[in-house]
Order: C-alpha cells, then structure tokens, then sequence
C-alpha cells in the first residue's frame, strides 16, 4: 500500500482483480482524478485508467505518458482502496489532466 501523499494528476499502477464482464482487468497504469482533499482524509481514491490500446470515444482523453500515447479512459472511473495503489509511475501533465478534468464536467453535467 501507498504511504505518501497521493495527489490528483499521479500514476500509480492498480491492482484489478476480480473485475467483470467488460471491466478493464489486469494491473494497468491509472491517473488519480479525486480531489487532493478527499485524498489526503478518505481510505479511497478515485480512479480512471490509461490504455494504449482503446479508441478515441467522447470520455476518453488522448495522453502521452511514459513515451507512449494512449488514452484516460474517463468512462470506467472507479474508486479503489489505496491498498489497490501498488506503486507510483509519475504523473500526467498539467494540460492533460485539465482536459481530463473538463472532460469530467461535460460527462456529470448533463
């Protein structure tokens, strides 16, 4: 489990067991989107996984992380427990995680 300060914007590579049907599976590179606040006092931390293998659709968010370009795939948030964080892979950058974040807007406010 993550002892630090876990903040919005990070990647961590999270555990996925016992994900279902369509879920995403395996252990896979996920940006943090909960807000730092909600991180530092809950025992949970919002997620949404990046993949290089998905298509461009209206949720997802073109990124390039770790020399690859892929996708913040914003339609399979999910809340985990820290102890799913098993360790940190950087971060997004700021404008990446800006779109991902208006992205977020657009999808709750409808």
């Amino acid at each position: 489990m993550i002892a630090r300060t876990i903040r919005r914007g990070e990647v961590y590579l999270v555990d996925y067991a016992l994900a279902r049907g369509r879920e995403i599976r395996k252990s896979r590179p996920c940006v943090v989107v909960s807000p730092d606040d909600l991180n530092a006092r809950l025992g949970t931390v919002m997620i949404a996984p990046l993949t290089t293998g998905a298509h461009a659709y209206a949720f997802r968010v073109a990124c390039r992380f770790a020399g690859r370009d892929g996708h913040v795939i914003l339609d399979q948030l999910r809340s985990v427990d820290r102890s799913r964080l098993a360790r940190r892979l950087g971060a997004l950058t700021g404008s990446t995680l800006g779109r991902c974040l208006e992205t977020l807007r657009a999808m709750f406010a409808a």
